[in-house]
């Protein structure tokens, strides 16, 4: 790890605020070694420990048997205290505690001779930018990241730009960085950065790579960035763009429906009862009438027709931190790649730009349970952790029926129409 570059986020800022929302809402596996070190830590119930509860309970079938922390009847980390905080923390310090727990909420993305670095936005510091600067922490940070890190980083290859279209790294990232560029732009707003984007990647995917590369793949993205902003310009107004198809709608509210569900350790094993509520869930998001089923606490039980009407745009705030969201992704190569299911970068830009309808649409649900018609603020942010919770991590999203659906909703065009109409 020591010989390769660690690229740090510019623009955004974290330190841990002992929410404790990590340690309830995460199912934290752990090595072999880890329950051993555990284990041989002698908890006892002085320490607050109750003895009668497994410290880790097994999952998966025994061919693929994983083990995680348990977790106390009111959903906390078996570990976690009254305060909030992490008892084998507290008594032997961070570097007793399992590996998944340090990491969070960073992620490490390998990019040959670099190591990219991202935030999961599923942390409430994360998404309202608290803390000390990132790229002012680079001591810790590369600490961390020699535990994860493979010594090997430089042998693993790029993603593919799109099919089987590949570069190598150093023009690999030049369409990265070029993406973060339009992402950055500072005409129009995030809306229309992310329509331009979606669409000259888009064409981008059709290229033909054998013969472009260095300042050719930089002539080639300017060309198709000038492109974009002609096609979406940053005046034109969202109501020119049309609503999207009832096909795209029905897909859209089952990925809704999924980044909506609160899974957390108590769900890690759901019974036949909830299994069959999780069903009848799906077949209401597919139908998109009347009241909506409950998925999580604070999603109140309103009228999917609630959520269709305008709710007057972005608050005040919102465009900041979605600019911040979408360039931190792109920039830390959170969206494609081994980050990301193996998805190459054009299919896992679709994914990443899917994001924005999916947050607005929870935010509108949030909104409309308190009798509210306008979004503010607190629900963008608590929509966006809501979501960025599943983003890259459950294994569904990587399954080909979920990939199908994002690639369909960019082919024809309704992806640019579900980011437009929940932006109004």
């Amino acid at each position: 790890m020591a010989g390769y570059r660690l690229t740090l986020p510019t623009i955004q800022n974290w330190n841990c605020h002992s929410c404790a929302g990590c340690c309830r809402q995460h199912a934290i596996e752990v090595t072999a070694e880890e329950r051993e070190r555990i284990a041989g830590q002698n908890w006892t119930a002085a320490d607050g420990v109750d003895p009668s509860r497994p410290l880790w309970v097994a999952s998966g079938p025994p061919w693929a048997r994983t083990w995680r922390l348990a977790h106390q009847q009111d959903g906390g980390c078996v570990f976690l205290n009254e305060d909030g905080l992490c008892r084998i923390h507290a008594k032997f310090g961070e570097a007793a505690k399992p590996l998944a727990c340090r990491i969070y909420p960073y992620a490490f993305h390998p990019a040959g001779k670099e190591v990219r670095v991202s935030l999961r936005y599923s942390c409430p510091s994360v998404v309202e930018n608290r803390g000390d600067a990132v790229d002012e922490q680079p001591g810790e940070l590369k600490r961390t990241a020699r535990l994860v890190v493979p010594d090997d980083v430089s042998h693993i290859p790029p993603p593919p730009v799109a099919g089987r279209q590949r570069v190598d790294w150093p023009d690999f990232l030049r369409l990265v960085d070029a993406l973060e560029d339009t992402l950055a732009g500072p005409e129009g707003t995030i809306i229309h950065r992310l329509l331009q984007a979606c669409f000259w990647l888009k064409l981008a995917g059709g290229a033909k790579y054998d013969d472009i590369r260095g300042d050719r793949i930089d002539e080639l993205a300017e060309l198709l960035q000038q492109e974009a902003e002609y096609q979406f310009p940053a005046d034109s107004p969202l109501a020119d763009i049309a609503a999207p198809s009832r096909t795209g709608r029905i897909q859209f509210r089952l990925l809704v429906a999924r980044h909506a569900r609160k899974d957390t350790a108590a769900e890690a094993s759901p019974g036949w009862r909830q299994k069959w509520s999780l069903l009848r869930a799906a077949l209401k998001f597919s139908a998109g009438r009347g009241t909506m089923p409950v998925l999580q606490p604070g999603l109140e039980p309103v009228q999917f027709e609630q959520l269709e009407p305008a709710f007057g745009g972005l608050p005040p705030g919102a465009e900041d931190l979605f600019t911040r969201y979408f360039r931190i992704k792109v920039q830390g190569l959170h969206f494609c790649g081994a980050a990301f299911y193996n998805m190459p970068l054009v299919e896992g830009f679709y994914s990443l730009a899917t994001m924005l309808p999916i947050v607005l649409y929870l935010a509108r649900w949030l909104a409309a349970g308190e009798q509210r018609n306008q979004l503010t603020l607190p629900d963008v942010r608590r929509a966006l952790a809501m979501a960025d919770h599943h983003f890259g991590y459950l294994p569904d999203f990587g399954q080909r029926g979920m990939r199908r659906a994002v690639r369909l909703f960019a082919a024809s065009d309704d992806l640019t129409r579900l980011i437009a109409w929940y932006s109004r």
